[in-house]
């Protein structure tokens, strides 16, 4: 048995202003519980206060069963955490806390082997073996078997670096189906899996007996996994929670059912204050003249003070208007050109031109080598002229290749990062990066950042740094730069994996706009429709173009 029970969850900013507001909802035993709502809502910090990462304000979480918990930052592990570091943090805390005391204690005996550390490396050994944790190096075999195709003895050494979001993903949640937790709290789990990645996590959630809770903004996995929906909705005092008891294809209407029943509502409390104020005039008027009108008049006053009291009914709740607008410009008609083209160790030398006005999807499963691709284009290709290099301050690293890949003449390539990992941006605010400018784009006045930062949704979090934003506030600022920057070739490396529903329909309007060529990494069946072409990285090494989108290539035959 395992349940989640919030009630009247409040949490404040360290500005003072208020996130959550009154947060109550139930997630019950065996529930498949899907959390949306638009981008900076408080989404994840919900799920910090679940996890016990944070402390609420005001309210209670309450829970029965042991947790589980994937956090939002698992697909873009960065440093020298191991393989088997990520399936410590997926285990349960005792087994977890042995692990480590375990490779301490390892760690120890290589730079001294004396009687103390000796005695400390056998007591760790008790406690691994103690806390289950060779039968669980049993189970991490059929995890890292599924999840990387190798088994744990040949992969828990291995940087997690090295593994592709979509790969560090599979991992976790493999795990954490696999382990004891009867209660499992994702953070947007299906970000950087592909395709077949997220019908098997469709697959686990439907046959799990587990309850789980998560975040996600993928439209189809909502519709085939979530028994239950609930909504962070903004409003002037922080975001509450909004509870459809069905799934999402009943969804679209039940809200729109729900908004207009609180607009005609509200609109029937307007005409009553008004009717009540009208009236508690009229007596006030009569009064003055007439002694017996006395009464009338202090009773109408009574009855409006407590009309006022109760209060309006719950408001509409705030929605946000994003308005992308990618401008692009005229380029060559030959916007890409790849000549034998071949990504070291990832695909086999392919052929490929893109013409200028092209929407291009890059589909194929993780590991296959799509995001060195785009990589590669950002850099400029090959042999880079001045006018190819990158339209902002983003790092990307060499990409290893063989053959050619040239950019049309005027081609300005600007790139969306799959990671959001920006280290120019980091340390500045949302105005001040706009203020400055740099040498790709211009600095904007106090007014039009405001402007522009509006236009996205970002008005509210001008003031704060990049780095302390949502990942779907990253998105839409990185998308917001490149509206600036000029770039006549969008390189888009999955960029709907945080972006909240409506935003993601602003993207594809935009992407609609856009006078140039667009290419996009995408494992999202639903922004993959409104490209128009397709380009295909085989689970054997070859690149192909489909006619229509392909799901079912498996992982890349290599060596691993």
């Amino acid at each position: 048995m395992a349940h989640l029970d919030l009630s009247g969850i409040d949490y404040f900013l360290s500005d003072g202003t208020q996130l959550l507001n009154g947060v109550s909802f139930k997630v019950p035993d065996g529930s498949k519980t899907a959390l949306i709502g638009p981008n900076g809502t408080g989404k994840t910090t919900l799920f910090k206060i679940i996890a016990g990462d944070l402390v609420p304000d005001e309210g209670t979480v309450g829970r029965s069963g042991s947790m589980g918990v994937m956090r939002q930052f698992i697909g873009h592990v960065r440093d020298d955490s191991t393989v088997r570091d990520l399936l410590l943090g997926a285990a349960p805390s005792d087994l977890a806390a042995a692990g480590r005391a375990l490779d301490a204690a390892e760690l120890a005996m290589m730079e001294d082997d004396g009687e103390p550390t000796q005695m400390t490396y056998a007591h760790a050994i008790a406690e691994w073996g103690d806390a289950g944790g060779y039968e669980w190096e049993t189970v991490w075999d059929e995890v890292t078997m599924a999840a990387l195709g190798v088994p744990y003895e040949r992969a828990q050494h291995r940087a997690a670096s090295t593994l592709s979001g979509g790969e560090q993903k599979r991992l976790v949640l493999e795990a954490l189906f696999a382990g004891p937790d009867d209660l499992l709290l994702l953070d947007e789990p299906d970000n950087y899996l592909d395709v077949p990645g997220k019908r098997w996590l469709e697959a686990k959630l439907a046959d799990s007996r587990k309850t789980v809770f998560f975040i996600s903004h993928d439209r189809e996995l909502l519709d085939n996994a979530a028994e239950r929906i609930v909504t962070l909705e903004p409003g002037i005092n922080g975001a509450s929670a909004w509870i459809h008891g069905g799934g999402f294809g009943s969804y679209v209407d039940a809200r729109a059912e729900r908004n207009a029943r609180f607009e005609e509502l509200r609109k029937r409390w307007d005409e009553e204050h008004t009717k009540l104020k009208e009236l508690v005039t009229m007596y006030k008027t009569k009064a003055a003249f007439r002694s017996d009108m006395a009464n009338r008049y202090h009773a109408a006053t009574t009855r409006l003070e407590k009309f006022l009291a109760a209060g309006p009914p719950e408001a509409l709740p705030v929605e946000q208007n994003v308005r992308m607008r990618l401008r692009g410009g005229r380029t060559a008609k030959r916007a890409v050109v790849a000549e034998r083209l071949g990504l070291t160790g990832l695909m086999k030398p392919f052929d490929a031109e893109i013409w200028f006005g092209d929407r291009v999807a890059v589909l194929g499963s993780n590991g296959s080598g799509k995001s060195h691709f785009l990589r590669l284009l950002a850099l400029g290709g090959t042999d880079p002229e001045r006018e190819h290099l990158p339209v902002s301050d983003v790092q990307i690293a060499p990409v290893p290749h063989e053959g050619t890949v040239k950019l049309g003449a005027r081609i300005r390539p600007g790139y969306f990062a799959q990671t959001h990992s920006r280290p120019d941006l980091a340390g500045r605010t949302l105005l001040e990066i706009l203020h400055r400018g740099d040498e790709h784009r211009s600095g904007l006045a106090r007014e039009a950042a405001a402007g522009a930062l509006d236009g996205y949704g970002l008005a509210g979090a001008s003031e704060q740094k990049y780095e302390s934003l949502s990942g779907g506030q990253q998105a839409r600022f990185q998308i917001l730069l490149l509206q600036l920057s000029g770039a006549t070739l969008l390189l888009l490396d999955e960029p709907t994996d945080n972006l909240d529903l409506h935003s993601g329909e602003a993207l594809e309007r935009a992407i609609d706009a856009f006078e140039g060529t667009v290419l996009a990494v995408t494992h999202d069946r639903w922004f993959a429709k409104s490209f128009d072409r397709f380009l295909v990285f085989g689970a054997d090494g070859a690149v192909r173009e489909a006619s229509e989108p392909v799901w079912d290539e498996g992982r890349v035959e290599r060596e691993r």
